[in-house]
């Protein structure tokens, strides 16, 4: 792989997508080829398979069977989208990855670490991100930004307060794992504050 590849992480209504757009733009106004993509989705198949996990009641699927459509959808995206853009030295900047899995079907819904470990190995082969950027946002104002959103897609919010303390608790668990790839962003901050650290963090990582 030749080009860069950049994740988004956090939990419901922290602004993951806006930043994502900004961050590409300012990318771009270096002379950087950039894809920007999305999880799940992000290639024609994922995509379907996202319709299936981000409608509909919380508990229509349990963790395990939400964990594999997670991986199959995952499997496509990498295959036919961030790979090859990868390849063709385009930086990727995706809106969740495999962090997202380990907190939402792991410290959320309670899979067992060790079983989406495997299945990341099988589906992965320990491709991981250059660089993952976690927006840490209070959970309260972050449903209630989602909230504005409205009803569609909104499976995930809809799940108890506790699933989402839960949510942002692994996530900045894997900050302090993963301390070379994570950084944590204040997602708290005015959306221009927030791109500012954003910035400052990519440009530091990558020389820019």
């Amino acid at each position: 792989m030749t080009g860069s590849f950049i994740t988004f992480e956090g939990g419901e209504g922290a602004g993951k997508s806006t930043q994502v757009k900004r961050l590409a733009a300012a990318l771009q106004a270096k002379g950087i080829a950039v894809v920007t993509t999305r999880e799940p989705g992000g290639s024609p198949g994922a995509e379907k398979i996202r319709a299936l996990l981000v409608n509909g009641a919380p508990g229509r699927w349990d963790a395990l069977t939400e964990t594999l459509l997670v991986y199959a959808a995952r499997a496509d995206h990498v295959g036919r989208t961030i790979g090859p853009a990868l390849l063709a030295d385009k930086w990727v900047l995706c809106d969740r990855f495999t962090d997202s899995t380990y907190a939402y079907q792991g410290a959320g819904r309670g899979l067992a670490r060790e079983t989406i470990r495997r299945v990341d190995a099988v589906v992965l082969d320990d491709f991981k991100p250059d660089l993952t950027l976690i927006l840490d946002l209070d959970v309260g104002t972050g449903l209630a930004r989602a909230g504005n959103r409205g009803a569609a897609e909104s499976r995930f919010e809809n799940f108890d307060r506790d699933f989402h303390e839960r949510l942002r608790q692994a996530f900045l668990e894997t900050a302090r794992r993963n301390p070379d790839r994570c950084i944590v962003i204040d997602a708290a901050q005015a959306e221009e504050d927030v791109a500012t650290a954003i910035w400052a963090a990519v440009a530091r990582r990558f020389g820019l």
